[in-house]
């Protein structure tokens, strides 16, 4: 594909950063304006085993779990590695039961849940529900979703797990599945507003909120932000994040989201915007220091844990574990 100007409009003020590659392909990083205020600071931590992109992240006890995703020669992966952040050390797990790219993860009453996702080099996708448990240090499955779907977001509130968006064999959804485990049963509640996969979620208060995405393809990203209220199963639609973003993800600490990263077709985001769910309102934070998507990120108290994903748009990896301290803020 050849390289073209893309034009990111941020507040007004065009910003184009642009790296050459080996190939002497230009690609495009795209960041927010710089912070004149005192910013929150990053950090690294030990690089994860294994580069990949398109992960799944989750914590469990107070240890981040890095699900699946694509290797360094794109090939579907079923590894699980587990960083303690206490002592900056990474160890495995037993794989998954099968290799999984853009799946999804989330955790509740000691389990780890990894839910749909593609497979055989992207070329099928996964109904699967798969559970892990560290006391026996084994997998097992749940029920299997409704239907097949990928590049999807998972989230559990109230030990009640929410799937939301992604796309199937052929479209992009926007349905909200909701898993209850002692039931092990599916059901269906309404729908987001806005279509999209590629997405990222976050729980606040109890409520789940939608962010970014898009449409058939990377070309058609989306600035869509929209929360669902699990005690009426309706969605409202706040205002939109700065930039359209897709392949991204977001942690959430206090009140606050924080959306990292994404991709358009000519390059990869380093952005950090933080959403403020009390007040509505998006600010920009300490950009990324290496601009990446398919990424994942896992907050624990204060800090939100940035890993793998890939530095250039389609398929490329990291192994970085970039940390982002958000006590200064």
């Amino acid at each position: 594909m050849s390289a073209h100007i893309l034009k990111l409009i941020t507040t007004g003020i065009l910003l184009v950063a642009v790296i050459v590659l080996p190939s002497s392909i230009s690609q495009m990083v795209f960041s927010s304006p710089p912070l004149s205020s005192t910013e929150s600071h990053w950090t690294t931590g030990t690089p994860i085993p294994t580069a990949r992109s398109e992960i799944a992240g989750a914590v469990l006890d107070n240890k981040i779990y890095i699900i699946g995703g694509f290797d360094n020669g794109g090939r579907s992966t079923s590894t699980v590695e587990v960083y303690d952040p206490t002592i900056d050390k990474w160890t495995s797990i037993p794989s998954l039961p099968q290799s999984l790219d853009h799946t999804a993860a989330a955790s509740s009453n000691g389990k780890l849940y990894v839910i749909g996702g593609g497979y055989l080099g992207r070329d099928s996708l996964s109904d699967k529900l798969y559970i892990f448990d560290p006391q026996t240090n084994n997998w097992t499955e749940g029920a299997n979703l409704p239907s097949v779907r990928g590049a999807l977001t998972a989230n559990f509130i109230n030990g009640t797990l929410y799937v939301t968006g992604g796309v199937d064999s052929g479209n992009t959804l926007s349905s909200t599945l909701v898993y209850d485990p002692s039931a092990d049963q599916w059901t269906k509640k309404a729908p987001m507003p806005t279509s999209r996969e590629h997405l990222t979620s976050a729980v606040v208060d109890g409520k789940l909120y939608v962010i970014g995405g898009r449409i058939n393809g990377m070309a058609f990203n989306v600035d869509a932000n929209e929360v669902y209220d699990p005690a009426t199963d309706k969605w409202t639609i706040l205002d939109p994040m700065p930039s359209k973003r897709g392949g991204l993800t977001s942690g959430a600490v206090g009140g606050s989201i924080y959306v990292f990263g994404g991709e358009q077709p000519t390059g990869t985001f380093s952005n950090n915007e933080k959403f403020d769910t009390v007040t509505n309102t998006w600010t920009t934070e300490a950009n990324m220091s290496t601009a990446r998507h398919g990424l994942a990120a896992v907050a624990i108290d204060n800090d939100i844990y940035v890993i793998g994903g890939g530095p250039q748009p389609g398929g490329s990896s990291t192994d970085v574990n970039e940390i982002f301290n958000t006590i200064d803020r």
